[in-house]
């Protein structure tokens, strides 16, 4: 059930996200700025394809956990905004990067850059991106939060080599599964929340409390997608319905489907994960299966668990606007799915 203030949002229109955006607006509208800035290079390629991903529509979710936290922490710098670009371009790079690995056509709702341009170009201005994101990062001359991103980045790395293993394979533990989802995606959110806080002198409980939030923010947000992935409302979200499924990934839908699969249901998920082809009317019946063994309602209720985490990480902190816009986007990252 959607808090109060949360359902108001939702029902005017206003998602808490839209709301934290708007309570952060000349920060963020700062690091727009400073993002297209530094995204620019006298080869055109570059920048055009860079555009194509950064301008597609994204939340800039990442980017704000880093400027509320500052502004959380009675921040009164600029090196705020630096950071924010530089997450969002760390975000950015994965993204290109994910979508050449994953062979994906559609992103936000857009044919993805390495159908537009090829896997080489997509991998090289990732690469590229990475590295204005380090530029920025070594100017606000804070090793700090070096350490926290540069952190950050090869534990993401780490993710994605540690997704390849589960990858065609039934026999991916949960245990496996929500070590690639805290290093893949919570990671990148945990690292932005708390670069944002350790600009501020405020101790290292406020520190912790914001990583905190991010981290289980991250795995709420992940757990949500991969459910989604097998639901109609994944294509209301601009992303294809059952993209995990091709690519036979093993998801947490699919880890708490198998083991609860009849003999008939485990021979199909033998076949369609691990090595057989996968026919017209696959997707349909493993989204009946997913369904009907409760693995969607099973993986939203891990979730839901997640964004409660996240939201009590926050209240050691003094009561905001920004803090209440955190704790709403917590659950609506959950309630999305509805």
């Amino acid at each position: 059930m959607l808090k109060p203030d949360t359902r108001q949002s939702v029902k005017d229109g206003v998602s808490p996200v839209e709301r934290l955006h708007a309570l952060v607006l000349e920060d963020m509208t700062a690091t727009d700025k400073l993002i297209h800035s530094r995204m620019g290079s006298g080869v055109v390629l570059i920048p055009d394809l860079a555009r194509h991903l950064i301008d597609s529509g994204g939340k800039r979710l990442r980017p704000m956990l880093t400027l509320a936290a500052a502004s959380m922490g009675g921040y009164t710098g600029d090196r705020h905004i630096n950071l924010a670009a530089a997450v969002e371009f760390i975000h950015t790079a994965t993204l290109l990067h994910d979508d050449v690995v994953d062979v994906s056509t559609l992103r936000r709702g857009k044919v993805t850059a390495n159908l537009v341009w090829g896997n080489k170009p997509s991998v090289l201005v990732g690469d590229f991106l990475f590295s204005r994101a380090f530029q920025l990062m070594v100017e606000t001359g804070s090793l700090r939060v070096l350490d926290i991103l540069a952190g950050a980045s090869a534990i993401i790395a780490e993710g994605e080599v540690m997704q390849l293993k589960s990858e065609s394979n039934l026999g991916t533990t949960e245990e496996h599964y929500l070590n690639v989802v805290g290093a893949k995606t919570a990671a990148l959110f945990a690292a932005a929340a708390e670069a944002g806080a350790t600009l501020c002198d405020r101790g290292p409980e406020f520190i912790t409390a914001l990583r905190d939030y991010g981290n289980n923010l991250g795995i709420a947000f992940q757990l949500v997608d991969d459910a989604l992935d097998y639901s109609g409302r994944q294509a209301l979200m601009g992303k294809a319905v059952g993209d995990d499924f091709r690519e036979a990934k093993v998801t947490l839908p699919v880890i708490l489907a198998y083991a609860r699969a009849d003999k008939q249901a485990a021979v199909f998920w033998k076949r369609v994960i691990e090595g057989g082809p996968q026919g017209d009317a696959d997707l349909e019946r493993a989204i009946t299966y997913v369904e009907e063994t409760g693995a969607i309602s099973e993986t939203m209720h891990r979730a839901r668990g997640y964004a409660d985490a996240a939201v009590a990480a926050l209240k050691p902190l003094p009561h905001s606007d920004v803090r209440a816009a955190l704790a709403d986007i917590a659950d609506f990252c959950v309630e999305r799915a509805y």
